[in-house]
């Protein structure tokens, strides 16, 4: 299971002086939140610029990011802040990204997904404390784990919300407060249910989808190399580590030993052979043409 509570991203954070621009205000709400309280920038040391408040993270997918959201052509814009808790209550922080509504974005509801996934088993299973749950009479994924609470959804607009607390056990109370008057803001457009997201069928749905993903994912890489954008040797290191995937699913689901291409893919990179990990992509295209439809079971 991949979710973590805090994300890691490359932050550029905002001075005071442009701390509450319309483009933040757009998507994070900038005032307290029932008993959660903004966290504002503090000057603490003479000619130090101020420490808190809300981010920025420019050129950031977000949470989907480490689910190898393609970003490389386009510029997708994350914000981030947190409500300081008290008396009992977390302090919960807030992450909102709009991605840019590029061919990448019709894959956000899969790539948030995959953070709820069981990575040790190929995301084959849902994790068993991910769950569905309406809020304000919105759909959004859940989380209870280790002691910390997330809640994610996505919005119209191509904007992905997540509301998280590192530190929430049971103990304390949820940030509902915050989530609701996040989801009045970024209405969740989710409409997959509890019954739906554990069953059989949807796991098996989401299997073939990320293979298909992770075929598309290097047809994304190699166009980049044809524009002359990026280095070729990352071209060939991304996509070969998106075909091991595809080939790991291959074989647990459809039977086909993995081992021998991998090795061979592997070699191909290990000398910077392109023309061969082309051809290997395309034999796996053909392949998923034809077995794309056939059915599975976990």
């Amino acid at each position: 299971m991949k979710r973590i509570f805090i994300a890691t991203i490359m932050a550029v954070t905002i001075t005071s002086g442009t701390i509450y621009a319309q483009t933040t205000s757009d998507y994070l709400i900038l005032q307290d939140i029932g008993p959660y309280k903004l966290d504002k920038p503090e000057k603490k040391f003479p000619g130090i610029a101020p420490s808190g408040g809300p981010e920025i993270y420019n050129n950031s997918p977000g949470i989907v990011g480490p689910a190898d959201h393609f970003s490389l052509d386009h510029t997708d814009t994350t914000y981030k802040t947190m409500y300081i808790g008290g008396n009992g209550t977390s302090s919960p922080t807030v992450f909102v990204t709009k991605h840019a509504g590029s061919d990448s974005d019709k894959w956000l509801l899969h790539e948030i997904e995959d953070g709820y996934r069981d990575s040790d088993n190929l995301n084959a299973t849902v994790d068993t404390n991910v769950q569905i749950r309406t809020i304000s009479g919105k759909n959004v994924y859940f989380i209870g784990i280790y002691g910390g609470k997330s809640y994610t959804w996505i919005s119209s607009g191509n904007v992905v919300v997540e509301v998280s607390c590192a530190s929430c056990p049971n103990t304390r109370p949820e940030p509902l407060e915050v989530v609701q008057a996040y989801l009045a803001k970024h209405s969740s457009t989710i409409t997959l249910t509890d019954s739906d997201l554990k069953s059989q069928a949807h796991s098996i749905q989401w299997i073939k989808d990320e293979m298909d993903r992770r075929l598309w994912l290097c047809d994304k890489w190699f166009m980049q190399l044809q524009l002359r954008k990026v280095d070729e040797k990352q071209v060939y290191q991304e996509s070969v580590k998106s075909m091991n995937i595809f080939l790991d699913y291959r074989e647990k689901y459809y039977g086909i030993k993995a081992i021998d291409e991998k090795n061979l893919i592997a070699g191909y990179l290990n000398t910077n052979n392109g023309t061969g990990i082309k051809a290997k992509l395309k034999e796996y295209k053909d392949w998923w043409v034809v077995n794309k439809d056939k059915a599975i079971s976990l």
